[in-house]
Protein backbone atom coordinates (compact mmCIF):
# COMPACT_ATOMS: atom_id res chain seq x y z
CA UNK A 1 0.00 0.00 0.00
CA UNK A 2 1.30 3.45 -0.91
CA UNK A 3 1.94 6.04 1.76
CA UNK A 4 -1.13 7.97 2.85
CA UNK A 5 -2.98 9.64 5.69
CA UNK A 6 -5.98 7.58 6.86
CA UNK A 7 -9.05 9.08 8.53
CA UNK A 8 -11.86 7.16 10.21
CA UNK A 9 -15.34 8.57 9.62
CA UNK A 10 -18.83 7.54 10.70
CA UNK A 11 -20.89 10.61 9.83
CA UNK A 12 -20.62 12.13 13.31
CA UNK A 13 -19.28 15.64 13.95
CA UNK A 14 -16.15 14.06 15.46
CA UNK A 15 -15.53 11.98 12.36
CA UNK A 16 -16.08 14.88 9.97
CA UNK A 17 -13.77 17.12 11.98
CA UNK A 18 -11.13 14.38 12.00
CA UNK A 19 -11.46 14.03 8.22
CA UNK A 20 -11.04 17.80 7.79
CA UNK A 21 -7.92 17.83 9.97
CA UNK A 22 -6.55 14.80 8.12
CA UNK A 23 -7.13 16.50 4.77
CA UNK A 24 -5.12 19.55 5.81
CA UNK A 25 -2.36 17.35 7.21
CA UNK A 26 -2.27 15.24 4.02
CA UNK A 27 -1.78 18.43 1.99
CA UNK A 28 1.03 19.55 4.28
CA UNK A 29 2.73 16.17 3.91
CA UNK A 30 2.08 15.88 0.18
CA UNK A 31 0.21 12.58 0.63
CA UNK A 32 -3.18 11.25 -0.50
CA UNK A 33 -6.01 10.88 2.01
CA UNK A 34 -7.91 7.64 2.52
CA UNK A 35 -11.29 7.66 4.28
CA UNK A 36 -12.48 4.47 5.96
CA UNK A 37 -15.79 3.51 7.52
CA UNK A 38 -16.20 0.31 9.55
CA UNK A 39 -19.34 -1.79 9.31
CA UNK A 40 -19.87 -5.43 10.23
CA UNK A 41 -23.61 -6.10 10.08
CA UNK A 42 -25.80 -6.94 7.11
CA UNK A 43 -24.81 -8.68 3.89
CA UNK A 44 -21.19 -9.09 2.78
CA UNK A 45 -19.69 -6.65 0.33
CA UNK A 46 -20.53 -7.65 -3.25
CA UNK A 47 -23.73 -9.49 -2.34
CA UNK A 48 -26.68 -9.01 -4.78
CA UNK A 49 -28.62 -5.77 -4.36
CA UNK A 50 -31.80 -7.86 -4.15
CA UNK A 51 -30.95 -8.93 -0.58
CA UNK A 52 -33.31 -8.06 2.31
CA UNK A 53 -33.54 -4.33 2.94
CA UNK A 54 -32.83 -4.72 6.65
CA UNK A 55 -29.57 -6.53 5.96
CA UNK A 56 -28.59 -3.93 3.34
CA UNK A 57 -29.07 -0.98 5.70
CA UNK A 58 -25.60 -0.96 7.36
CA UNK A 59 -23.82 -1.18 4.02
CA UNK A 60 -26.00 1.55 2.50
CA UNK A 61 -25.40 3.74 5.54
CA UNK A 62 -21.65 3.24 5.21
CA UNK A 63 -21.80 4.19 1.54
CA UNK A 64 -23.78 7.34 2.30
CA UNK A 65 -21.38 8.35 5.07
CA UNK A 66 -18.40 8.06 2.75
CA UNK A 67 -20.16 9.83 -0.11
CA UNK A 68 -21.04 12.79 2.10
CA UNK A 69 -17.50 12.96 3.47
CA UNK A 70 -16.01 12.79 -0.03
CA UNK A 71 -18.29 15.57 -1.27
CA UNK A 72 -17.44 17.76 1.73
CA UNK A 73 -13.68 17.32 1.33
CA UNK A 74 -13.83 17.66 -2.46
CA UNK A 75 -15.46 21.06 -2.07
CA UNK A 76 -13.07 22.26 0.64
CA UNK A 77 -9.82 20.76 -0.65
CA UNK A 78 -10.15 20.31 -4.45
CA UNK A 79 -6.40 19.82 -4.87
CA UNK A 80 -6.32 16.80 -2.54
CA UNK A 81 -6.28 13.18 -3.75
CA UNK A 82 -9.01 11.46 -1.69
CA UNK A 83 -10.27 7.88 -1.80
CA UNK A 84 -12.78 6.05 0.40
CA UNK A 85 -13.26 2.47 1.53
CA UNK A 86 -15.99 0.53 3.34
CA UNK A 87 -14.30 -1.95 5.69
CA UNK A 88 -16.44 -4.94 6.81
CA UNK A 89 -14.68 -5.38 10.15
CA UNK A 90 -15.22 -4.45 13.77
CA UNK A 91 -14.16 -0.83 14.43
CA UNK A 92 -10.82 -1.41 16.16
CA UNK A 93 -9.78 -4.15 13.73
CA UNK A 94 -10.73 -1.93 10.78
CA UNK A 95 -8.70 0.99 12.04
CA UNK A 96 -5.65 -1.16 12.79
CA UNK A 97 -5.79 -2.86 9.41
CA UNK A 98 -6.14 0.36 7.45
CA UNK A 99 -3.44 2.16 9.41
CA UNK A 100 -0.87 -0.65 9.14
CA UNK A 101 0.93 0.94 6.18
CA UNK A 102 -0.20 4.54 6.60
CA UNK A 103 1.94 7.45 7.69
CA UNK A 104 -0.77 8.58 10.06
CA UNK A 105 -4.23 7.59 11.34
CA UNK A 106 -6.67 10.34 12.34
CA UNK A 107 -9.86 9.68 14.32
CA UNK A 108 -12.22 11.51 16.64
CA UNK A 109 -11.32 11.35 20.30
CA UNK A 110 -14.92 11.06 21.46
CA UNK A 111 -18.26 10.43 19.83
CA UNK A 112 -21.17 8.06 19.37
CA UNK A 113 -21.00 4.34 19.87
CA UNK A 114 -22.99 1.49 18.41
CA UNK A 115 -23.01 -0.35 15.13
CA UNK A 116 -21.12 1.41 12.40
CA UNK A 117 -19.51 4.00 14.68
CA UNK A 118 -15.98 3.85 16.04
CA UNK A 119 -15.29 7.23 17.55
CA UNK A 120 -16.23 6.57 21.16
CA UNK A 121 -13.56 7.22 23.73
CA UNK A 122 -13.16 3.54 24.61
CA UNK A 123 -12.62 2.58 20.96
CA UNK A 124 -10.09 5.38 20.56
CA UNK A 125 -8.23 4.10 23.62
CA UNK A 126 -8.37 0.49 22.40
CA UNK A 127 -6.96 1.58 19.05
CA UNK A 128 -4.23 3.65 20.71
CA UNK A 129 -3.34 0.64 22.86
CA UNK A 130 -2.59 -1.57 19.86
CA UNK A 131 -1.63 0.63 16.94
CA UNK A 132 1.92 0.55 15.60
CA UNK A 133 1.64 3.81 13.65
CA UNK A 134 1.20 7.43 14.75
CA UNK A 135 -2.40 8.31 15.56
CA UNK A 136 -4.03 11.72 16.03
CA UNK A 137 -7.16 12.21 18.15
CA UNK A 138 -9.31 15.19 17.13
CA UNK A 139 -12.25 16.72 18.97
CA UNK A 140 -15.40 17.89 17.21
CA UNK A 141 -15.62 21.53 16.17
CA UNK A 142 -11.93 22.14 15.44
CA UNK A 143 -11.57 24.53 12.52
CA UNK A 144 -8.68 25.36 10.21
CA UNK A 145 -8.49 28.81 11.84
CA UNK A 146 -8.01 27.19 15.27
CA UNK A 147 -4.65 25.83 14.09
CA UNK A 148 -3.41 29.39 13.64
CA UNK A 149 -2.78 32.30 15.96
CA UNK A 150 -5.54 34.93 16.09
CA UNK A 151 -5.28 37.94 13.83
CA UNK A 152 -4.16 41.36 15.01
CA UNK A 153 -7.76 42.19 15.87
CA UNK A 154 -8.14 38.98 17.89
CA UNK A 155 -10.42 37.24 15.39
CA UNK A 156 -9.74 33.70 14.07
CA UNK A 157 -7.74 33.55 10.85
CA UNK A 158 -6.13 30.90 8.68
CA UNK A 159 -3.62 33.42 7.27
CA UNK A 160 -1.64 33.96 10.47
CA UNK A 161 1.30 31.79 11.64
CA UNK A 162 0.55 28.33 13.01
CA UNK A 163 0.26 27.78 16.73
CA UNK A 164 3.22 25.92 18.21
CA UNK A 165 3.60 22.16 18.41
CA UNK A 166 4.01 20.92 21.99
CA UNK A 167 5.84 17.67 22.67
CA UNK A 168 6.02 15.86 26.01
CA UNK A 169 9.59 14.91 26.91
CA UNK A 170 10.83 12.66 29.70
CA UNK A 171 14.49 13.40 30.41
CA UNK A 172 14.76 10.53 32.89
CA UNK A 173 14.09 7.78 30.34
CA UNK A 174 15.89 6.60 27.19
CA UNK A 175 15.28 8.98 24.27
CA UNK A 176 12.37 8.13 21.98
CA UNK A 177 13.69 9.21 18.62
CA UNK A 178 10.49 8.39 16.71
CA UNK A 179 8.48 10.74 18.91
CA UNK A 180 10.90 13.65 18.73
CA UNK A 181 11.39 13.19 14.98
CA UNK A 182 7.63 13.26 14.45
CA UNK A 183 7.26 16.40 16.57
CA UNK A 184 10.13 18.28 14.90
CA UNK A 185 9.01 17.22 11.40
CA UNK A 186 5.42 18.29 12.10
CA UNK A 187 6.60 21.66 13.38
CA UNK A 188 8.82 22.09 10.32
CA UNK A 189 5.89 21.38 7.97
CA UNK A 190 3.94 24.18 9.65
CA UNK A 191 6.92 26.51 10.07
CA UNK A 192 5.79 26.58 13.68
CA UNK A 193 7.77 26.73 16.93
CA UNK A 194 8.26 23.55 18.92
CA UNK A 195 7.59 23.63 22.66
CA UNK A 196 9.35 20.83 24.55
CA UNK A 197 7.47 20.18 27.80
CA UNK A 198 8.91 18.29 30.75
CA UNK A 199 7.17 17.65 34.07
CA UNK A 200 9.73 17.43 36.84
CA UNK A 201 9.32 16.66 40.51
CA UNK A 202 11.46 16.43 43.62
CA UNK A 203 12.58 12.93 44.62
CA UNK A 204 10.61 11.47 47.49
CA UNK A 205 11.96 12.42 50.88
CA UNK A 206 10.68 12.35 54.43
CA UNK A 207 11.85 15.95 54.76
CA UNK A 208 10.47 18.88 52.83
CA UNK A 209 13.03 20.14 50.29
CA UNK A 210 14.34 23.65 50.79
CA UNK A 211 14.58 26.29 48.07
CA UNK A 212 18.18 25.42 47.26
CA UNK A 213 17.41 21.74 46.74
CA UNK A 214 14.46 22.60 44.53
CA UNK A 215 16.58 24.97 42.45
CA UNK A 216 19.26 22.31 41.95
CA UNK A 217 16.67 19.75 40.87
CA UNK A 218 15.18 22.13 38.34
CA UNK A 219 18.59 23.10 36.97
CA UNK A 220 19.52 19.45 36.54
CA UNK A 221 16.27 18.83 34.64
CA UNK A 222 16.93 21.87 32.44
CA UNK A 223 20.41 20.64 31.56
CA UNK A 224 19.18 17.14 30.69
CA UNK A 225 16.41 18.57 28.52
CA UNK A 226 18.84 20.80 26.62
CA UNK A 227 21.22 17.89 26.08
CA UNK A 228 18.39 15.68 24.83
CA UNK A 229 17.21 18.27 22.31
CA UNK A 230 20.68 19.23 21.01
CA UNK A 231 20.73 16.58 18.27
CA UNK A 232 17.26 17.50 17.04
CA UNK A 233 18.08 21.19 16.94
CA UNK A 234 20.95 20.33 14.59
CA UNK A 235 18.76 18.01 12.51
CA UNK A 236 15.98 20.61 12.14
CA UNK A 237 17.84 23.95 12.23
CA UNK A 238 14.81 25.85 10.93
CA UNK A 239 12.61 24.90 13.89
CA UNK A 240 12.54 27.34 16.78
CA UNK A 241 12.60 25.34 20.03
CA UNK A 242 11.27 26.56 23.36
CA UNK A 243 11.96 24.56 26.50
CA UNK A 244 9.21 24.46 29.11
CA UNK A 245 9.71 22.81 32.50
CA UNK A 246 6.87 22.53 34.98
CA UNK A 247 6.88 21.03 38.44
CA UNK A 248 3.76 18.96 39.00
CA UNK A 249 1.74 15.94 38.04
CA UNK A 250 1.95 14.93 34.37
CA UNK A 251 -1.81 15.03 33.81
CA UNK A 252 -2.01 18.62 35.01
CA UNK A 253 1.15 19.62 33.14
CA UNK A 254 -0.09 18.16 29.86
CA UNK A 255 -3.45 19.88 30.03
CA UNK A 256 -1.78 23.23 30.74
CA UNK A 257 0.83 22.66 28.03
CA UNK A 258 -1.84 21.90 25.45
CA UNK A 259 -3.52 25.25 26.05
CA UNK A 260 -2.70 27.49 23.12
CA UNK A 261 -0.93 24.70 21.17
CA UNK A 262 -1.91 23.63 17.69
CA UNK A 263 -0.94 20.01 18.37
CA UNK A 264 0.25 18.03 21.38
CA UNK A 265 2.66 15.17 20.61
CA UNK A 266 3.04 12.40 23.19
CA UNK A 267 4.82 9.06 23.09
CA UNK A 268 2.95 5.75 23.08
CA UNK A 269 5.15 2.89 24.24
CA UNK A 270 4.93 -0.27 22.18
CA UNK A 271 4.23 -3.51 24.01
CA UNK A 272 7.00 -6.09 23.85
CA UNK A 273 5.63 -8.75 26.20
CA UNK A 274 4.22 -12.12 25.35
CA UNK A 275 0.71 -10.79 25.59
CA UNK A 276 1.18 -8.11 22.99
CA UNK A 277 -1.33 -7.44 20.28
CA UNK A 278 0.34 -8.35 17.02
CA UNK A 279 -0.85 -8.04 13.48
CA UNK A 280 -1.53 -10.93 11.18
CA UNK A 281 -1.09 -11.11 7.41
CA UNK A 282 -4.07 -8.83 6.81
CA UNK A 283 -3.01 -6.34 9.44
CA UNK A 284 -5.76 -7.40 11.80
CA UNK A 285 -5.12 -8.03 15.49
CA UNK A 286 -4.29 -11.59 16.48
CA UNK A 287 -4.05 -11.07 20.23
CA UNK A 288 -6.47 -9.07 22.36
CA UNK A 289 -4.10 -7.69 24.97
CA UNK A 290 -3.80 -3.98 25.68
CA UNK A 291 -0.90 -2.28 27.43
CA UNK A 292 -1.10 -2.08 31.20
CA UNK A 293 0.09 1.01 32.94
CA UNK A 294 0.56 2.12 36.50
CA UNK A 295 -1.34 5.22 37.52
CA UNK A 296 1.39 6.07 39.99
CA UNK A 297 3.93 6.54 37.20
CA UNK A 298 4.41 10.29 37.10
CA UNK A 299 6.65 10.67 34.09
CA UNK A 300 5.57 12.03 30.75
CA UNK A 301 6.84 12.20 27.24
CA UNK A 302 8.71 10.15 24.69
CA UNK A 303 10.70 8.33 27.34
CA UNK A 304 7.60 6.95 29.04
CA UNK A 305 4.98 6.91 26.42
CA UNK A 306 2.10 4.73 27.46
CA UNK A 307 0.04 7.68 26.28
CA UNK A 308 2.84 9.92 27.39
CA UNK A 309 2.90 8.96 31.04
CA UNK A 310 0.15 6.48 31.54
CA UNK A 311 -2.15 4.85 29.05
CA UNK A 312 -5.27 2.77 28.93
CA UNK A 313 -5.24 0.34 31.83
CA UNK A 314 -6.86 -3.07 31.89
CA UNK A 315 -6.61 -5.30 34.90
CA UNK A 316 -7.84 -8.75 33.89
CA UNK A 317 -7.94 -10.96 30.84
CA UNK A 318 -11.70 -10.47 30.70
CA UNK A 319 -11.49 -6.67 30.60
CA UNK A 320 -8.66 -6.76 28.09
CA UNK A 321 -10.79 -8.82 25.73
CA UNK A 322 -13.92 -6.77 26.37
CA UNK A 323 -12.12 -3.53 25.60
CA UNK A 324 -11.68 -4.71 22.02
CA UNK A 325 -15.18 -6.11 21.53
CA UNK A 326 -16.99 -3.11 20.07
CA UNK A 327 -19.54 -4.93 17.95
CA UNK A 328 -22.47 -4.04 20.18
CA UNK A 329 -21.19 -1.29 22.45
CA UNK A 330 -17.79 0.00 23.52
CA UNK A 331 -16.71 -1.68 26.73
CA UNK A 332 -15.65 0.58 29.60
CA UNK A 333 -11.95 1.32 29.68
CA UNK A 334 -10.15 2.26 32.88
CA UNK A 335 -7.57 4.96 32.30
CA UNK A 336 -4.82 6.63 34.27
CA UNK A 337 -5.08 10.36 35.05
CA UNK A 338 -2.87 11.23 32.06
CA UNK A 339 -4.93 9.18 29.60
CA UNK A 340 -8.11 10.68 31.00
CA UNK A 341 -6.64 14.17 30.59
CA UNK A 342 -5.75 13.55 26.96
CA UNK A 343 -9.13 12.14 25.98
CA UNK A 344 -11.41 14.36 28.02
CA UNK A 345 -9.66 17.65 28.78
CA UNK A 346 -7.14 18.47 26.04
CA UNK A 347 -8.87 20.56 23.40
CA UNK A 348 -6.22 20.62 20.69
CA UNK A 349 -5.46 17.55 18.53
CA UNK A 350 -3.26 14.96 20.27
CA UNK A 351 -0.72 12.89 18.33
CA UNK A 352 0.40 9.63 19.94
CA UNK A 353 3.56 8.22 18.40
CA UNK A 354 4.65 4.61 19.09
CA UNK A 355 8.20 3.96 20.25
CA UNK A 356 10.18 1.17 21.87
Amino acid sequence: MSRSVVAGVDGSPEGLTAADWAAREALRRGLPLRLVHAWEAGLPEGAPETGPTGLRAPQQHARQVLQRALARLGERYPQLDVTAEQVPLAPVAALLAEAADADLLVIGSQGPSGLGGFLSGSVALATVARIARPIVLVRAGLTAEAEHLPGDDGTPSDRTPFRDVAVAVDVDAPPADDVLDFAFHTAALRNAPLRAVHAWHMPFSHRLPDAEQRARAREAAENRLSDLLAHWRRTYPGVVVRENLHEGRPAHVLVRAAGGAGLLVVGNRRNTGAGDARTGPAGTPSAPAAPRTDASDARIGPGDARIGAGGPRTDTADTRTAALDTRIRPAPTRTTPVAHALIHHVRCPVALVPHD
